[in-house]
Formats: C-alpha cells, sequence, structure tokens
C-alpha cells in the first residue's frame, strides 16, 4: 500500500517506524517546519524528519496546507491512504476528499469521543482515568471529530506518568494503525459516529497548570505530579524556593495540619494534602539542580515550610 505519513513528535515515529518496518511504500512525510528549541534556540528537526531523511523518504514542511501548490503536490503522489498522528495542522477540506484513493485517517491518544484535543495523554494521567488509550478515526473538519474505525483501550498502571503512558500507547497506536490500513484496503473498516453526548476535551497544558494546589485531595495531588512528568513539570515552593515535582506516592496517613504542611523528616519529603492525607514526594529538581530521587537530595539538603 502507498502512503503518505504526517506527524511530528516521537508519538508519531513509532507509527512511521512499524509502516516501514510492515513494508509500506510511504511515498512522502509531512511534518511541521524546524522550530528554535533548548537552551541555544537552534533549530532542531522533528523526531520525524530525522527518520524519514535517514530512511531516504521524501519530506515536506509547508507553513500553509490551503495553497493550490500544496493540494496539486499531494495529489501527484498516487497514494491510496494519509496517515496523521501528531502533526499539528488542520488538513484543508479538498485533501481530505480527492487526494488519496481510501481516505485520511489519524491515530490519536485517547478513546474518543474523550479527549479531543492537544494534550489527550496528559489529562488522562491528571484526571485519574482508570482507562486510557488509542483511537483509529477518519479525519474530518472538525478537530478530532470523525467517524471511529476502531480502537485499543488499556487500564493504567499505578502511578503511571504520563511519560509513560505515553510510550505505551504510542506502541499501541503503531499497531493499531497497521491493523486499521489492512481492514481499510479490504473492505472491511468500520464507521461509528462519535456520540456528540460523550464528547469531552483536552485542552493544551498552561504554565499555570504546573503549580501543584495542595488544597486538593491526595490522589490528586499525585495525579497532577504525575500527568505533567515529563514535561512541563509540576512545581511546588518550600521554604522560598521554587522546586519541580516529578513522583509522589499516597502515604495513608492523615494529618491535623493545614495543608501544604511539610512532616518534618530526615529522609523524605511529606506533604499534607486538602483532605487531611499527606503524600510522599519521590522525586525531585531543586532550582539550578539536577533531577533526583528525593532521598539522595536530602542527604545533603533541607525542605522545610
Amino acid at each position: 500500500m502507498r502512503v503518505i505519513f504526517m506527524g511530528t513528535p516521537d508519538f508519531a515515529l513509532k507509527s512511521l517506524e512499524k509502516l516501514c518496518k510492515q513494508g509500506f511504500d510511504v511515498c512522502a512525510v509531512y511534518t511541521q517546519p524546524d522550530r528554535p528549541a533548548k537552551r541555544g534556540m537552534k533549530l532542531m528537526m522533528s523526531p520525524v524528519k530525522e527518520y524519514a531523511l535517514e530512511n531516504g523518504i521524501p519530506v515536506f514542511q509547508p507553513e500553509n496546507l490551503k495553497t493550490d501548490e500544496a493540494y496539486e503536490q499531494m495529489r501527484s503522489f498516487g497514494a491510496d491512504a494519509a496517515i496523521a498522528v501528531a502533526y499539528g495542522k488542520l488538513i484543508p477540506e479538498r485533501m481530505l476528499n480527492t487526494c488519496v484513493r481510501l481516505g485520511f485517517i489519524n491515530i490519536h491518544g485517547s478513546l474518543l469521543p474523550k479527549y479531543r484535543g492537544a494534550a489527550p495523554v496528559q489529562w488522562t494521567v491528571l484526571n485519574g482515568e482508570e482507562f486510557g488509550g488509542v483511537t483509529a478515526m477518519y479525519l474530518s473538519q472538525e478537530m478530532d471529530a470523525g467517524d471511529i474505525i476502531d480502537s485499543v483501550s488499556v487500564p493504567l498502571n499505578k502511578y503511571e506518568t504520563y511519560g509513560e503512558l505515553y510510550e505505551r500507547l504510542g506502541d499501541i497506536g503503531a499497531e493499531l494503525l497497521v491493523k486499521t490500513l489492512a481492514s481499510m484496503e479490504n473492505g472491511t473498516a468500520k464507521r461509528k459516529p462519535q456520540d456528540p453526548d460523550l464528547v469531552s476535551y483536552a485542552r493544551p497544558l498552561r504554565s499555570e497548570d504546573r503549580a501543584t494546589d495542595w488544597t486538593q485531595n491526595a490522589e490528586k495531588v499525585v495525579n497532577h505530579i504525575h500527568g505533567l512528568n515529563p514535561a512541563p513539570g509540576a512545581s511546588a515552593e518550600f521554604g522560598g524556593e521554587k522546586y519541580k515535582l516529578y513522583r509522589a506516592e499516597l502515604t495513608g496517613k492523615t494529618y491535623d495540619k493545614p495543608a501544604g504542611s511539610v512532616i518534618p523528616q530526615k529522609a523524605a519529603l511529606e506533604v499534607v494534602c486538602g483532605d487531611s492525607y499527606s503524600v510522599i514526594i519521590t522525586e525531585i529538581q531543586a532550582p539550578g539542580g539536577k533531577r533526583m530521587k528525593t532521598a539522595d537530595y536530602l542527604r545533603g539538603h533541607t525542605i522545610n515550610n
């Protein structure tokens, strides 16, 4: 099968790698333009672009897909299908309708119609969902609103972070993609409209989302910390210093102290939450320091309220 692939981050790279290993003819890769990143603000290629170049696949990085030139270019590939995985741009309707034989599909990191939008995996963890998953759907003009072809549901592991779930779902999504393309080719792919009453959205995270709210109950505090791990990282202030928090665990202990109170200990950072239960912060990053186990940091430092 001759396919066009459209994607940008590591989550998308897993699907592109799977297509190549399974022998699909990836005739073109579309990815976001190179952007300045890291301390030097040098232009950085996306993981998808790096892989495509290494494997001799033509790469295209248009700023605008709405032009006649972009439309004619995509039609010229004569592809059977086009796949978008975390691409980051809306695809114009005329492309969706006429550029490929079998249609455009998307692999999305949630169980649609729940968590449409830019940050589905983060919000799955932030909201303490019992299950996450990936969905294969036909693309439509409305964001993440196309008919569902298939989905895979997985239970979250105890204390699973956003980064860990993201890795798992990337692999699962790649497998689902191959299965979906096979069903499209043999004419057995289903089309199930999304139930509008079940729609929810996963908005992009904002800088203010990083601050840990100790007045929340202990379970929500743990979910918050894990939902922002590895990036952008939850934050909290102790003794006038701002720390990043990466991992936490429930203790089951209660204290008659205000939310945010630090329970004095030599080798652990235990903090009281809004429901009087405490959590242990097990991984931390001090200002100007490196991410490390909290117990290691506390061997040479003290954290107080």
